[in-house]
């Protein structure tokens, strides 16, 4: 399954900065994405759960076997099809559902995933929780993390007060999520008077509601410290008080939702349905004193345009619904006003998470000190859903909320969870722009700022597919070098006939971002490819470009993209990489550089490694089955034996798909025979693709010092066509 190859003699086969076959440094229409719900096209669409009595999901269903109501009337069901969250079909039946096409680049060699996955986001609310509820959250996402994020799976981690920044980013790089983790901090946040006798935010709520007993009750305390004043100014003391917590208590509400809603939207262009995870300690909604209500709608409709289902969690666990501390106040309420008044506490604060999971298609978990089974739940639960497409009305009238309603006929005891509703023409959201004197027209932008814009975006753009791989190796004098390689297949390209060759001009850009965002390097060129005149368009050249910079160590993401010059069409790509600290002097692995040695029709079992035809690097990681895999991989900072100063080393290798090994290598010697430099131990091999399905993997590569009795990995994935 795995042959060893002699080091010396691959790593002149697989030179990395030298085994790029294409143009290097120095020579010379966004596509639409599906959205889960449009209207005024075709068909609407819409997900559906349904679940038996024992809470799992009731297969087997047929379109006459629902009910569906838009606005209370009667619709016929176009579309109905079973659909598997994250799976390779769920665009292509999404597109169908709307009677519109996946894409107009998804023909053969084009960039569509084989093995797509999952897309799971947590916003959490960090406002809203308490210092012991911001632990619950962090230990149920580190929970996902490790255990739960599937191999081919994406996950995302926001918060409301923006305090993970540039790492807020959908990303498979587990150490990309636990540094997220790692920035959410406990932000105090309390909403209450400091004044006698403390107002909470609820009770300054039931008093803007004219609550007669609670607005007594604090009116009379408020007399009881201040002898001689009346009822009126009393009164008017109090009601100024609840306004002021109000206004405080509305303003970190709508920095909740308004955060929540522009995650919302902007997944809008990720293929397929996402799960948002909505973890909060709780908030009120003040609907006669802002546009709470409204702003619920507008992330229910935005959910259904973007593919989202919410689950909302309350990281408080099990609480009382009285949460209203009496022992705080000097005088005892003896009339129990205080007490009556917080029984609904609770179930008010928990009234927008809930709304929010009902209507978005989810679910809510409440009072429970557990959130594990709720998330293995939600993530089981949405694996699978039915797709339901109707024709929309084609009245021409302002933008409209439509009521969806979905019921299984003569099966009253299954339950259903759908999408409670949408907008059938999106809001407008105004932008207000003021343009700079010395700003260039729209129809004046210049193509490396059009690109420059494309790389920016939060999503990878896909209109033109670009592959990128990122590898690091330690440069003895200059320490970590770092290249970005990226790649764009030559079907995507425009070519026209230029003196007798096919020629396609594209402008390429590359940016180097810290854990903060900070640029730190990028480039930017115009590459010209060009080939012969009567090539097929299947056979046209690939565009591959790579940048080498030293970086310190770190973690870094890089943001790759390619501008078709003559047609406008632009593409992105975006992957991230952890440098190690190799001056600490502990075990390291530089990355594994992979590429695809074809099997020969006419083998010679007598031929010698040396004699091999040079392997390239791949950048997309996209093979044929029909070869052997080669890897070539540094060691770094192996303990030398105290009987003869060399290293004992042991490597194995795994390939790995869906988190189940399919081949699994015996341990084995590294020797280090011939190597003048023992801090950097080369070790190549090579591994058979026959036999494997197409689909996605991942090479899992692991040393073992056996002096130190230490131990490091690397990985990386491809994909078998």
């Amino acid at each position: 399954m795995i042959r060893r190859i002699h080091s010396k003699a691959f790593i002149c086969l697989l030179l990395f900065a030298g085994s790029l076959t294409a143009q290097t440094a120095g020579q010379t229409g966004k596509q639409d994405q599906p959205e889960v719900l449009r209207t005024f096209t075709e068909l609407v669409q819409t997900d559906v759960m349904v679940f038996g009595k024992d809470g799992q999901f009731v297969n087997g269903l047929k379109r006459e076997n629902f009910e569906l109501k838009i606005d209370g009337k009667a619709k016929p069901i176009e579309f109905f099809e079973t659909v598997t969250a994250g799976s390779v079909n769920e665009e292509s039946q999404l597109a169908a559902a709307r009677g519109s096409s996946s894409s107009a680049h998804t023909g053969s060699g084009g960039a569509k995933p084989l093995d797509r996955g999952r897309s799971v986001f947590f916003y959490v609310d960090e406002v809203h929780l308490d210092l012991a509820s911001l632990g619950s959250s962090k230990k149920i996402i580190t929970r996902f993390i490790e255990k739960e994020l599937g191999q081919n799976d994406e996950a995302a981690i926001a918060s409301t007060s923006g305090q993970i920044g540039f790492l807020q980013q959908l990303t498979d790089n587990k150490v990309v999520l636990r540094t997220a983790l790692e920035r959410l901090k406990y932000r105090p946040y309390t909403v209450a008077s400091t004044e006698s006798p403390r107002m909470s935010e609820y009770h300054a709520r039931l008093i803007d509601r004219y609550d007669r007993e609670i607005t007594d009750y604090f009116v009379e305390e408020t007399i009881r410290r201040n002898p001689g004043m009346t009822r009126e100014p009393a009164e008017m003391l109090v009601r100024t008080r609840a306004r002021v917590l109000l206004q405080q208590a509305t303003v970190a509400a709508t920095n909740t939702l308004t955060g929540l809603e522009g995650l919302v939207r902007g997944l809008k262009t990720q293929p397929g349905r996402k799960l948002l995870f909505f973890i909060s300690g709780g908030f009120f909604l003040d609907n006669r004193n802002s546009d709470s209500l409204d702003r619920l709608r507008r992330i229910t409709s935005a959910a259904a345009r973007s593919g989202v289902v919410i689950y909302s969690m309350d990281a408080r666990g099990l609480v009382s619904s009285s949460v209203y501390d009496a022992s705080q106040e000097s005088q005892v309420d003896v009339a129990g006003r205080l007490q009556r008044a917080a029984s609904g506490e609770l179930f008010e604060s928990q009234d927008g998470m809930n709304a929010l999971a009902k209507d978005t298609g989810g679910k809510a978990v409440f009072n429970t000190n557990s959130l594990e089974p709720g998330l293995r739940s939600a993530l089981k639960e949405t694996s699978t859903y039915y797709l339901l497409a109707w024709k929309p009305e084609r009245e021409v009238a302002p933008s409209k909320f439509r009521r969806i309603e979905v019921r299984i006929v003569g099966r009253p005891e299954l339950t259903i969870q759908v999408r409670r509703g949408y907008f059938d023409i999106e809001p407008e959201q105004p932008v207000a722009k003021t343009k700079k004197k010395d700003e260039r027209p729209a129809t004046e932008k210049t193509p490396e700022s059009q690109l420059r814009k494309v790389i920016a975006e939060p999503y990878p753009n896909r209109e033109v597919p670009v592959s990128v791989s990122l590898n690091y190796l330690d440069d003895p004098t200059k320490g970590a070098m770092l290249t970005a390689a990226m790649e764009v297949p030559g079907q995507f390209l425009s070519f026209v006939n230029v003196e007798g060759k096919e020629t396609a001009v594209v402008n390429i850009a590359g940016s180097f971002y810290n854990d903060r965002g900070q640029v730190g390097a990028f480039f930017n060129n115009q590459v010209k490819i060009e080939g012969p005149s009567d090539a097929a368009a299947t056979d046209r050249k690939d565009l591959v470009y790579n940048h080498s910079v030293y970086l310190k160590p770190g973690l870094y993401q890089v943001r790759v993209g390619a501008r078709d010059e003559k047609s406008g069409r632009a593409g992105s790509a975006h992957s991230w990489i952890e440098i190690p600290d190799l001056a600490k002097g502990e075990l390291a692995l530089s990355s594994l550089l992979v590429g695809l040695r074809e099997v020969s029709p006419v083998s010679n079992a007598s031929l010698s490694v040396s004699a091999l035809e040079p392997v390239n690097l791949s950048v997309s990681h996209q093979f044929s089955p029909n070869g052997y895999l080669r890897f070539l991989v540094f060691v770094y900072h192996a303990t030398p034996s105290p009987t003869d100063s060399k290293p004992d080393l042991a490597v194995q290798v795994q390939v790995v798909r869906d988190e189940q090994p399919v081949m699994t290598a015996a341990l084995k010697k590294i020797s280090t025979e011939g190597i003048v430099d023992l801090k950097r131990i080369p070790y190549a091999a090579e591994v058979t693709l026959a036999g494997l399905p197409s689909g996605s993997y991942q090479l899992h590569v692991s040393v073992v010092d056996r002096v130190s009795k230490r131990s490091a990995s690397q990985q990386t994935r491809f994909n078998i066509k």
